[in-house]
């Protein structure tokens, strides 16, 4: 099992100081004090925005479109090939584009840039199952959803609950959750879909992937980063697992920069990312792995679009 340890502690057992970031130090440095790097790019929330917001918007002034995003993606991809490239959901809706296309152009493009995964979010429902499921053969990657049981739907066997990926000789598994569609989504837009209780299913999935052997565990979640009540949250799935060290969260368009830290059922830290909302930020997060001690550490931040 991966443990998270500070940065601290983490260059003190490699023999490393000073260092201002250790995705600055040599990849070469890295590997002779038995270091091995992942990077995880993401997004979330994205909502159709295909174009740049225009340069006169109040919130966000020519930032995003897919265009940017992709040469972003394909900047970090130059120097780090075995990147894994994710998105927290809510692909659809917001723009004409979908309206008018339903869908097609964003699985297409994102298919382009190469995302290893994406989590269902509740906008995924807006155009039916039926509408998900016409243009879901456009998506070259799975999307994610443990706790949506689509067995009674026309989306049976089309939604996975979780994926292994493996990176530069590591085992990284990837869950999804999903929010609750009940008063979110019209009922009949999502139907039969069973909604069942998301700490639950992290548990069974994190379990699963343990068991398998993963060398990370990743929870690719649309359940939103903290609430003032009970409504479960990332925070709350984070401090009620045991082996889930990183939450790439989304649906609150929160920008965690750094990431939220979160003790876990055993008092290992959770790493929580989220990059904002209508693309206009990506989030990076660099986990270190120091094989010797069963280590990790995770640098991240988010970078504009």
């Amino acid at each position: 099992m991966m443990q998270h340890i500070d940065r601290r502690s983490f260059l003190k057992t490699l023999g490393i100081a000073g260092a201002a970031s250790l995705a600055g130090i040599p990849a070469l440095a890295l590997r002779d004090a038995g270091i091995s790097h992942l990077t995880i790019l993401h997004t979330n929330d994205t909502h159709s925005r295909l174009d740049p917001y225009p340069t006169n918007d109040p919130t966000f002034p020519g930032m995003g479109g897919y265009a940017r995003r992709a040469a972003l993606i394909k900047q970090h991809r130059r120097n780090d090939p075995d990147l894994i490239l994710l998105d927290a959901g809510d692909v659809f809706q917001g723009t004409p584009y979908f309206n008018m296309y339903g869908g097609k152009p964003e699985l297409k493009l994102m298919s382009k840039m190469g995302y290893d995964a994406v989590t269902f979010g509740n906008h995924e429902f807006d155009n039916g199952l039926d509408g998900f499921k016409e243009v879901l053969p456009h998506a070259g990657f799975p999307f994610l959803a443990a706790n949506y049981d689509f067995s009674q739907t026309i989306l049976a066997g089309k939604v996975k609950d979780y994926v292994m990926v493996g990176r530069g000789g590591r085992r990284i598994g990837i869950y999804g959750l999903g929010i609750d569609p009940e008063g979110l989504v019209s009922r009949n837009l999502y139907g039969d879909t069973e909604y069942l209780d998301p700490i639950e299913k992290a548990r069974e999935m994190e379990n699963l992937l343990q068991n398998k052997r993963c060398d990370l565990i990743v929870c690719l979640s649309h359940l939103g980063f903290d609430y003032n009540d009970d409504k479960v949250s990332d925070t709350m799935v984070a401090g009620h697992t045991r082996y889930t060290g990183i939450i790439i969260g989304g649906h609150t368009h929160v920008r965690l920069d750094p990431p939220a830290m979160v003790k876990n059922q055993i008092g290992n830290r959770v790493f929580i990312g989220q990059a904002g909302y209508g693309g206009t930020y990506m989030g990076i997060m660099s986990v270190f792995f120091n094989g010797r001690e069963e280590q990790n550490f995770v640098e991240s931040y988010t970078t504009k679009i």
